[in-house]
């Protein structure tokens, strides 16, 4: 148990979900009461600091969260505010209902400013699959209620996950967390990366930001832990995302932009040494605060940067979570190294030999019937054709295609030309700049014969691809989520019409069977014994205070080495 931490015997048993959750998730009232101070969605002309001293002007102003479930424990967070900041425990409570008639667990826990006044609790001693509310208090002061569920252990019949990556607060409305706060049948979120942005606004981008009521704080790139913290702390001013970790675990991974954008194991394209410090000096900072502020389980201190971890969901699935950013990223690839063969070279790394090492260990281990990776970045192989990499348009996209699809035997010379050209990745930074590392994942699941679904982030848009080894085989089926609000191909090639683009990368990639390029939302993956199914959800807007929510395509795959690929459900 954790210091300070009760076992309470006797009582109800756990109660299953049913109307007292509703109570906390459906409706106006509910839903508000849920999120804090109310889940109104934010109007023009604010955002930033304000928020920030409006919500530290409650006790549990940034709300409460749990994260990283197993069987018997889940990790509890919360932050407190003092009205004069000085070293405090704070109280907590598990119970197996929502009016804590039946307290299973208690206990308080420490925090000073040495953590910004975050806390953490891992609650032990809880029972498998089981619903409970959670709830902090402090100097008679007592947060808003928390749901949070175990993970379930023996014969499972299903789990249901939500997906998300890409959150930028100044570029929209967190619909996507709201939509999915207001579902029930949700086991777990899951968050690939991008839970905040580093970067920082002009002016003018500001002031833009400022007609959404979405200024952000700092208003420059993060730096330091003070400014790592702050950005936190804005982002959780936001009700919708308060609201989706108030009523369900998540598990987290970061992506770049928890630190600095397109970092690597010893550097970042998004970092100035001149300008910014040492290297070494922001990322720790950045990873201090991200431990701090999300719902993971503490990592030894020796060890801060050990993000990837393994959880097993009964008979049914084992989620492997991994970092392709920070531990054993090599340099980026450039297109010339690309065109010369560097991607393939079995010494690129882009998860580091002892993260390879322990993946290969973990699916060997796991007897369960899906291996799932949790991960930042597509794995599918992307490759457009020189032509198109070095100048993206409509005109080299159709005179590309238009050779592609017509009959070998009465192509042109020119046209034959443009089919032989040599292919690139469309994102080198992107499995696609890791060729080998690629290959030794997909054949680790190749040769274990296990049924291999990748969850991807980081791209901005959705995907659904074949995964298939050198010899063409597919051996697995990824599935990449849109962002929340971050932009997509729509924003990088607005020389295009949007729905070409989507459409064009279908006909150029064998293995992609799914694109939609202009959307965002977020994804729900649901795993059973005969199929691991994700619904692509998206929203009519980001801009708009009213949204509404559709269904983009559903795609799905089946267990069985004959039957590893992706098909529409």
């Amino acid at each position: 148990m954790n210091e300070g931490e009760r076992d309470i015997e006797g009582g109800a048993q756990p109660q299953p979900l049913d109307s007292a959750r509703r109570r906390l998730v459906l409706g106006g009232a509910g839903y508000a009461a849920l999120a804090g101070s109310g889940l109104g969605l934010a109007g023009c002309g604010g955002g930033g600091g304000a928020e920030i001293a409006q919500a530290e002007k409650e006790r549990f102003g940034f709300g409460v969260a749990s994260g990283d479930p197993l069987a018997d424990r889940v990790i509890l967070w919360t932050r407190v505010n003092l009205p004069d900041p000085a070293p405090t425990d704070v109280q907590w409570d598990v119970a197996t209902d929502v009016n804590f008639s039946n307290i299973v667990r208690t206990g308080s826990a420490a925090t000073n400013d040495a953590q910004d006044y975050t806390v953490k609790v891992d609650a032990t001693g809880l029972q498998a699959g089981t619903h409970y509310w959670y709830r902090f208090r402090h100097s008679g002061r007592t947060s808003v209620t928390g749901h949070t569920k175990t993970l379930p252990t023996g014969s499972v019949s299903q789990v249901k996950m939500a997906v998300f990556s890409c959150a930028a607060y100044p570029l929209g409305q967190f619909h996507a967390y709201a939509d999915a706060a207001r579902r029930l049948e949700i086991d777990v979120a899951l968050h690939l990366g991008d839970y905040i942005y580093e970067t920082g606004l002009s002016n003018a981008e500001q002031t833009a930001a400022g007609v959404l009521g979405r200024k952000v704080d700092p208003q420059g790139e993060l730096v330091s832990l003070i400014d790592y913290r702050r950005r936190y702390a804005l982002y959780r001013t936001d009700s919708d995302l308060r609201a989706v970790h108030a009523t369900m675990p998540m598990i987290a991974v970061w992506d770049d932009h928890e630190f600095i954008n397109e970092i690597w194991r010893d550097g970042a394209s998004g970092h100035d040494p001149a300008t910014e410090g040492s290297f070494a000096a922001r990322r720790a900072a950045a990873v201090q605060a991200y431990h701090e502020w999300m719902p993971t389980r503490p990592p030894e201190p020796a060890n801060l940067f050990k993000i990837n971890r393994r959880f097993d969901f009964g008979n049914l699935m084992t989620l492997h979570m991994l970092d392709t950013r920070v531990i054993g990223r090599d340099a980026p690839l450039t297109r010339d190294g690309y065109l010369l063969g560097q991607a393939a070279d079995p010494a690129r790394q882009l998860l580091g030999q002892a993260q390879s090492d322990w993946l290969t260990a973990g699916l060997q281990a796991s007897t369960a019937t899906w291996q799932v990776l949790g991960q930042q970045v597509v794995m599918g192989k992307m490759k457009i054709p020189q032509s198109v990499y070095d100048s993206f348009s409509e005109d080299t996209l159709n005179e590309y295609l238009g050779a592609l699809e017509k009959p070998a035997a009465s192509r042109t010379a020119r046209e034959q030309l443009l089919v032989a050209q040599p292919m690139i990745p469309y994102e080198l930074n992107n499995w696609n700049g890791f060729e080998a590392a690629r290959e030794k994942v997909l054949s680790t699941a190749k040769t274990l014969d296990k049924n291999l679904v990748v969850l991807s982030g980081d791209s901005h848009n959705a995907w659904a691809n074949n995964l298939t080894d050198a010899t063409g085989t597919s051996v697995g089926a990824e599935f990449a989520v849109t962002s929340v609000t971050s932009r997509g191909l729509e924003q990088a090639h607005t020389n295009v019409n949007k729905a070409f683009i989507g459409d064009a990368f279908l006909r150029m990639m064998p293995d992609v069977k799914y694109a939609q390029t202009s959307d965002r939302g977020y994804s729900i993956v649901t795993v059973s014994p005969g199929e691991t199914r994700c619904e692509y959800l998206f929203v009519s807007s980001v801009l708009d205070n009213n949204f509404t929510v559709s269904l983009g395509q559903t795609m799905r795959t089946v267990p069985g080495a004959a039957n590893r690929k992706v098909v529409v459900a």
